[in-house]
This record gives structure tokens, sequence and C-alpha cells, in this order.
């Protein structure tokens, strides 16, 4: 429902009610500062958000994005927040063959017989330790993100591990896992999460991949990604109460066209309401959720310089999301129980050399023949998402989330651009599902629940979906590659000056608040209490 705004003037304007926006909201708002929030969808949560997907099915589903790690777990008691995560037992569950690396957190006896079950007893000590020492700088790391900057020099202290550092931070990953891994299905397992929402290859020289590695790893200070009980939508909606509780005005349907950062304490922002009614409002501060890009674009409307924020490139996106509702879990071939191995992370055909020819082939402007992917199941940890009668006959959820799908692959040319991206999303949707089927021990298609008109249960969204419906440029899930969770030495630290938020903007006015701030990205509200911390002049 829209609210109206009740003044012309507000300490703070936030740009996007996403869980960054409304966690920013919150902090202000218990501070006594007015703050108004201007979304422009229909609702606030941006990417964190359930929905029924498919007509007629009693199934909230966590659309777009899907676990939780990066939250930490001092804005869940700073805010009060109601939010129940829940802890998988199943790390993950690699199908290789007839067989399959299934990691038991709980047993690691049966972890150590897994390995050896694949051909790769080696390398169950080198992953014992090589997640020891990402889980040591975890618990070093982690606490960070809600302070202000540390130095690079600081970050390596506190790490306190040269090797570690050195693997993670200081060359590509790829050649890290070749020197501490012999498997290759072992190598991909672990490099995944170096790619999730992040075009790039193992060994690239950017070190795109660390930095996506590394936000995966240091989570709640353990690495673990848990399950959202209720849904995203249980996230974004618990941060909604606290806003409004704090006293936030939050406004829908209010499209954002300009900000002018005028002097310290007068900014504006000029925003159309749904009846298309042109409201202007003056905000001694502007927090922006939206995407770097997204920020010059308002600025620029008022002739105002750029944020200093954005990327050199525009982003680009590249993952296929695809949410399915089964009548049960698939079989595997090798007699695992379904439910050990999709309540971790299911890799599909994520060798390291898969990865490899699956990026070799998208970059070359082809969707990958065997599309790598990896699957969870959120209604084996978290039932309540399922109606009562769709809990009781036994279904259950999917979430596939596929990698190296980029943007470039979706978009056809102008005159035909829907039809191209259709055409598109359906090719690359059928070599997915092509990619599992060859991994289970039954079709999949034999198993889909069918929706009110009859319809599979199966819904795709590709990067160009994801920019038209949440609005992210390129459809990038971080709004941007990702930033060390520190200052950058010397000159290169520009904006980000140790002690810094990592969210100021050339404008002292201005702040970005989203994904695209340093320390952003994921469903963490780092940004936008940092934000907040910012405007409230407060060290920690």
């Amino acid at each position: 429902m829209t609210t109206r705004p009740a003044a012309t003037r507000y300490d703070a304007v936030v740009v996007g009610g996403g869980h960054n926006g409304l966690t920013a909201a919150a902090y202000l708002g218990r501070a006594g500062r007015s703050v108004l929030v201007l979304e422009r969808l229909d609702h606030v949560g941006g990417a964190a958000v359930s929905a029924r997907v498919f007509p007629g099915v009693d199934a909230r589903l966590s659309r777009y994005s899907y676990l939780v790690s990066l939250l930490p777990r001092r804005i869940v008691e700073e805010l009060g927040l109601p939010v129940i995560l829940r802890r998988r037992r199943y790390s993950s569950y690699t199908p290789v063959g007839d067989a399959g690396l299934l990691v038991d957190t709980g047993d690691d006896a049966a972890t150590r017989a897994s390995f050896a079950a694949i051909g790769a007893e080696r390398d169950h000590a080198a992953w014992q330790r090589w997640y020891a020492a990402t889980g040591r700088l975890a618990r070093r790391l982690f606490p960070t993100l809600t302070e202000p900057l540390p130095s690079r020099a600081e970050a390596r202290t506190l790490v306190d591990d040269a090797a570690t550092w050195r693997d993670l931070v200081e060359r590509p990953l790829g050649e890290a896992l070749r020197e501490r891994f012999a498997s290759d299905v072992v190598r991909g397992v672990v490099a995944t999460d170096g790619l999730i929402g992040t075009f790039a290859d193992l060994d690239e020289g950017s070190l795109a991949q660390n930095r996506c590695y590394l936000y995966h790893v240091i989570g709640g200070g353990t690495g673990d990604w848990d399950v959202p009980v209720g849904g995203m939508g249980a996230v974004s909606g618990a941060l909604r109460a606290a806003a409004l509780a704090a006293g936030a005005t939050v406004v829908t349907r209010a499209e954002v066209s300009a900000i002018a950062p005028g002097t310290p304490g007068d900014a504006r922002v000029a925003w159309t309401d749904d009846d298309g009614r042109d409201h202007d409002v003056a905000a001694g501060v502007v927090l922006c959720c939206a995407a770097p890009d997204t920020l010059d674009r308002l600025l620029a409307a008022t002739g105002a310089a750029p944020s200093g924020r954005a990327p050199a490139h525009p982003p680009e996106g590249a993952q296929l999301k695809v949410n399915l509702l089964l009548r049960r879990l698939p079989r595997l071939r090798d007699g695992v129980d379904p439910a050990a191995a999709f309540g971790g992370t299911f890799h599909v055909n994520e060798s390291a050399a898969q990865l490899g020819a699956a990026y070799a082939q998208a970059a070359s402007g082809q969707v990958p023949d065997v599309p790598p992917c990896e699957i969870y199941c959120h209604s084996l940890t978290d039932p309540s998402i399922l109606g009562p009668e769709l809990r009781a006959s036994g279904a259950q959820t999917l979430t596939l989330f596929g990698l190296h799908m980029p943007a470039r692959l979706f978009r056809g040319d102008a005159a035909t651009q829907d039809a191209g991206h259709d055409a598109a999303r359906q090719r690359a949707l059928a070599a997915t599902l092509a990619s599992l089927d060859s991994v289970l021990a039954e079709p999949l298609e034999d198993l889909l629940l069918r929706d009110a008109d009859g319809r599979p249960c199966v819904e795709a969204r590709t990067p160009v979906d994801l920019e038209g419906d949440v609005g992210l440029p390129g459809g990038h899930i971080f709004h941007r590659d990702l930033s060390w969770p520190w200052a950058p030495d010397g000159d290169e630290a520009g904006l980000d000056r140790p002690g810094s938020w990592g969210v100021e903007t050339a404008h002292p006015c201005v702040l970005l608040a989203g994904a695209g701030a340093r320390r952003g990205g994921g469903v963490s509200g780092v940004p936008g209490r940092a934000a907040a911390m910012s405007v409230l002049g407060t060290g920690g």
C-alpha cells in the first residue's frame, strides 16, 4: 500500500526500498531522524522478496535472492529483527558418474568415505585444511563489515595467515586450487563460490573471482549459507516493519527521476507518483540504494557531476535463476537419499574443467553446451513456504542457480529484442535442465507439478529479466563486480579511505547505500547500516 509523504523536507531521503534501504531507514529513524523511502515498485524488498510464482499454487518462493550468509547478527540484534535462519546439515552433494561426493558436516567419517568413492581420497585432508583456514579468516574478517573500513594492511594483519591471504587476495583462485587439490571435481566444488553472479575465469588476472569467493566464505564468521524461514520475503518484511516502527515514511510506486546534491544539508530529489504527479522533496542527505550506474544517471538529470562510484565498464550479470516445484525430489544414481543430496548445495557439472569450458563458450557468445549449475531445496529445511496441501503431498521446491550465463547471451537486436530474449531464455533453460537430467536417475520433467493453467511449474529469470523486474543494470545481482572489504592502499583508495564507511560519493550530501557500495552485494544490510552510521557520525 502506498503511503503519501506528509512533508516536503526530510532529514534523509532513501532512494530504493530494497533491504539495504529499509535497513538504513530503520537505523536513522531510531536515531530520531525524519526519513522518506521512495520505491519504484509496488512493494519493498527489491530482489529479497517472496512471491507466489505459479498461478493457483500455494507456494511462496524466494524469487530472486534465496540464501542468507552476510547479514550480520549485529544488525539483527540492533534492530530487533524477528528473523530466523536455519543451518543446513549437508554442505554439498556432487554427482560423479554413478557415484557422488556428499559433504556431511555432521559426519566426517562419511564425508571421507565419500571422497574415496569418487577417487579423491587424498583431497579429504586438503579440504579440511582449506576450510579450516577460510573459517579462521572468516572469524577475523567478518566483524569488520560493521565497523569503519580497515586499511588493506590492517586487514592483512588481522587475518594473520600469509598463505591464505596469498591464495585468496594476491593470486588467481585457480592457481591456488590446483596446488591444493588433485581432483578436478573437488577443485570445481570449491571454486564455484567465486563464480556466483560473477562472469570470470578462475585464472583471471582481475581477481574478480577471488573477491566473490572471499564474500562467500566469510559470511556470519563461518561461511555458512543459511535458509531464511518464511523465505526472503520474511527478511525484507522484518526490515520494513523495523523502518515503519522507527517512524520512516515508505512510498511505493515512486519513480525517482533526478537527484540534485545541492549544498550540504540541502539536497533535492524529484519523483513521480503512481498517479503521474511530479514531486520535489528536500533532504539533508540522500541515500541511494540503486546501482552506481543508476545513481550517476539521476545525478546527470540535474547536471551534477558523477558520484565517483560507477565502474569503468557497464555491469553485466551472469546467471540464470530457475524456480521449480516438484511432486517429490528426483532419485540419484548412487542411491543417496535425495533429502541429503538436495538439502545442501547440489552441484551439477561443476568440475573445474567443466567450469572453464562453459566460461569459454559463454565468452564467445554461446550458451554453454553443458551449463554448470547448483541447486538447493528450501522446503526441506523450511516447509513453511508451502501451503498445507502441498506439504502433505510431499511436494518440494528446487532453486537452481546457473553459472556463466552473461546478459550478452540474452540480448537480441533492438527491433526484436523481446522475441530474441524469450528464445534465448528458452534455449538456456532447455540446456540447463538437460545438464541437470544428465546427473539424475530419472527425468525431471516427470516430477514437475503443474499450475492452475496446466503449465509446468518452472520459472527462469535471466540477467535481462532482472534488469527489467528489479532495475539491476545488466541484471548484475551485486550491482557491479564486488570490491575488497577494506580500503585500498595509497592513491588507489579514492573515496574509500581507512576509517570511512565505503558509501561516500563525490557529493557530501549523497551516499551510495546499496549493493554497489564497498562491502556491498548479497543480502546483508551492511551498506545500508554503513550509510546510516556515516550520517550519524558514529564509529561503529
